[in-house]
């Protein structure tokens, strides 16, 4: 093979595990740095007490944060991840996609992409274990995606900030003023978050969107609608990246490792707010393994504090007068699931764990044909999708994604989110210690047929088939991992309707755990949204 083909090619085998570009009010931080500011670590001490107490940095827990510390409550927050704000060797402070390091990947010897295979090669790398900033957490029967670091999910998602479609969310969360979502909600997560919109004249003409461009062209030829979904990347920024006068990072090959600039993430956002109080501080590689009532008031928390190869170096209780779950879908639902089976919260509702589900998600690639090019040059950044939700018989919601391989690869990629009813719940094993989730990768099965009846039609006019080569050998479909996992302490019912556990004043969830399964879209507005409305009844009425 000749030495630039063998480049080309380990370029392209590197670069593939993007797979997703999916996996999306008040001053903002400038998106345009390498870093947020530094956010105020303090490691919690043995026998501290604080007055508010939230597990986990993500969307849930970086609202509760900022409502917290305005409404003048020094809160606490902590997390399993580092704090992303040190660069690398290499100036840095996110490794790229197209050579992964240490940073890249959650207590692992080898990165772990999405896309794991190509033309018959596994494509993932081996690296030094170290708490990276991906983790893919593996159950019985699916692998999750979840951000690791101060901002969690944020981290590593690829910006696509979708309001759900009205009537989809009055369906699931029933209990929940949608007319005050709407009109209260929504628009403050969005401006909090720094939601914008892509210059569509921009998009038609730039070659960094080709494959966003075929993407459309393929699907309206078959008769099905797109749409332009705003983000939180910065495309400004992205505009002067493209123009040469900055520094590359959506157009660098850079999102699912961490982006070293143009993206608002939460710690430029809701937590470099809640800093700006002075009412906050945070412990990264902290995790909590214990939460139960305290002698005199209050909860004892018990937390692990681990190194940078993920070693536990020191155990700690402290006393919370309040705690706030956010620690992500599976986070919370874990160690909630755990509590009640072990007798620390025993009095929790049955239905903890309940009602999870991995929002729909089926991800696959067709294979275009010569003069549907998708283009060597892509921004890591999605912005449309194929909106096909209002058909009962295949409804989906499906992102096209970018491969960056900084070559020509005639592929498009989607991330679709079905309406799968599909649901499992987190059990505790006795035996082992250690929560696991009931999801088997056949409850894919209504999904994948949904998407197969959009996208078989495509196929059938383009003369075009699936790729089988990009998540195993001769698999088609990559159903056995998720990006968006929802449910497990759904509102309304393990939790009243705004989060509190009411069988222990003081106890709040204010994540992703709330959402029952599904939301239809990319779910972090949908969970910013409603840990705003919950933290404004909460804050007004048990904390007044």
């Amino acid at each position: 093979m000749p030495p630039h083909l063998s480049l080309s090619r380990r370029r392209f085998l590197m670069s593939t595990g993007l797979a997703t570009g999916a996996a999306a009010a008040a001053t903002l931080a400038s998106s345009s740095s390498s870093s947020a500011a530094p956010l105020p670590r303090r490691a919690l001490a043995e026998g501290d007490r604080v007055p508010a107490l939230v597990i986990g940095s993500g969307y849930g827990g970086a609202v509760a944060a900022l409502r917290l510390t305005r409404a003048g409550i020094a809160t606490h927050i902590v997390e399993m991840g580092r704090s992303w704000d040190t660069p690398g060797p290499d100036g840095k402070i996110f490794s790229g996609i197209l050579d992964p390091d240490k940073r890249s990947t959650w207590l692992s010897d080898s990165t772990e992409q999405p896309v794991s295979n190509f033309m018959g090669f596994g494509i993932n790398k081996k690296i030094e274990r170290y708490v990276g900033i991906l983790d893919a957490e593996r159950f019985s029967g699916i692998k999750v995606y979840q951000g690791r670091g101060v901002g969690g999910g944020s981290l590593v998602n690829g910006g696509m900030a979708v309001t759900p479609k009205r009537d989809y969310f009055e369906h699931i969360l029933p209990t929940v003023d949608s007319a005050q979502m709407y009109d209260t909600y929504f628009p403050r997560a969005n401006a909090a978050l720094g939601v914008n919109h892509i210059d569509q004249a921009w998009f038609e003409s730039t070659p960094w969107y080709k494959f966003a461009r075929t993407g459309r062209k393929t699907a309206h030829r078959s008769g099905f609608a797109t749409t332009f979904v705003p983000n939180v990347y910065d495309f400004d920024y992205m505009k002067r990246e493209a123009a040469g006068t900055a520094s590359a990072s959506a157009l660098g090959g850079e999102v699912i490792y961490g982006n070293n600039a143009g993206k608002k993430s939460l710690d430029k956002t809701y937590l470099a707010q809640a800093a700006a109080t002075g009412k906050l501080t945070i412990s990264p590689l902290h995790k909590v393994t214990a939460v139960a009532p305290a002698a005199g008031g209050g909860y004892q928390v018990t937390i692990e504090q681990i190194n940078e190869q993920g070693a536990v170096i020191a155990t700690k209780n402290v006393t919370a007068d309040r705690v706030f779950f956010a620690a992500g879908s599976v986070g919370t639902s874990k160690l909630l699931v755990s509590m009640k089976a072990q007798g620390l919260l025993p009095n929790l509702s049955s239905q903890v764990g309940e009602g999870w589900g991995n929002n729909g998600n089926i991800m696959f690639g067709r294979a275009n044909h010569m003069w549907d090019a998708t283009g060597p040059k892509q921004s890591t950044i999605p912005t449309m999708g194929i909106d096909n939700w209002s058909d009962p018989t295949a409804s989906i919601f499906a992102e096209i994604a970018p491969l960056p391989a900084g070559l020509e690869t005639y592929v498009s990629l989607y991330l679709a989110i079905t309406n799968n009813p599909e649901r499992a719940r987190f059990q505790f094993n006795a035996a082992t210690g250690k929560v696991d989730l009931t999801w088997k990768v056949s409850q894919n099965q209504p999904g994948i047929a949904m998407a197969k009846k959009v996208f078989d039609k495509i196929n059938k006019k383009e003369g075009t088939i699936y790729r089988t080569d990009l998540f195993g050998v001769y698999k088609t479909w990559g159903d056995d991992f998720t990006y968006h996992p929802l449910g497990g302490c759904v509102l309304g019912r393990a939790t009243d309707n705004h989060g509190r556990l009411h069988e222990y004043p003081g106890l709040y969830v204010v994540d992703g755990s709330l959402v029952p399964g599904n939301v239809g879209v990319n779910p972090f507005v949908t969970i910013t949204a409603l840990a705003e409305r919950n933290m404004d009844v909460i804050i007004a009425t048990d904390l007044q």
